[in-house]
């Protein structure tokens, strides 16, 4: 994984009822570190739309949950030409943590709409947005394991 770059599970602690899980804790220290979080966002996505790529240049960290659906999530650090792929569902909880100076984007990888809460560590900006943008298909984002520009709809291997 790229430094900074973390995955982890969430416990789910089922009853008869359902189940109850906590998602963020600030005492996660090995997880969250110094990170504050000042922001929450909930995003529904329909089924194989890819939102990529975009990085935040201001210190920016973000964490996802996927609540409904599952999602390819990649993370590109340009300078080493390596790429991280995490595949986030709600059948295994996990919370992803992606320092914003990597490109970042996803892609919905489930047949059902995908439901993603993720929280940030900088309050957006609507006059002075930190993000930076590129194509979703933008050939300068490489495949570490191919060396080929990376293929958001590359079938899995079998």
């Amino acid at each position: 994984m790229l430094e900074g770059v973390k995955v982890t599970d969430i416990k789910k602690l089922p009853d008869e009822r359902g189940f109850f899980a906590e998602v963020f804790r600030e005492d996660w220290e090995e997880f969250v570190g110094e990170d504050k979080i000042v922001q929450a966002n909930l995003s529904m996505v329909y089924p194989g739309i890819i939102k990529a790529w975009h990085r935040h240049t201001r210190g920016q960290v973000d964490y996802f949950l996927v609540l409904k659906g599952a999602v390819k999530l990649c993370a590109y650090d340009e300078k080493k030409k390596q790429l991280d792929e995490i595949i986030l569902s709600s059948e295994r909880l996990q919370l992803a943590r992606i320092p914003g100076h990597y490109w970042h984007g996803s892609k919905v990888i489930s047949s059902e709409p995908a439901l993603m809460i993720y929280f940030v560590t900088k309050l957006y900006d609507y006059k002075n947005p930190d993000e930076e943008r590129k194509a979703w298909n933008d050939l300068s984002i490489i495949d570490s394991k191919t060396g080929k520009p990376f293929d958001w709809n590359k079938l899995p291997h079998k």
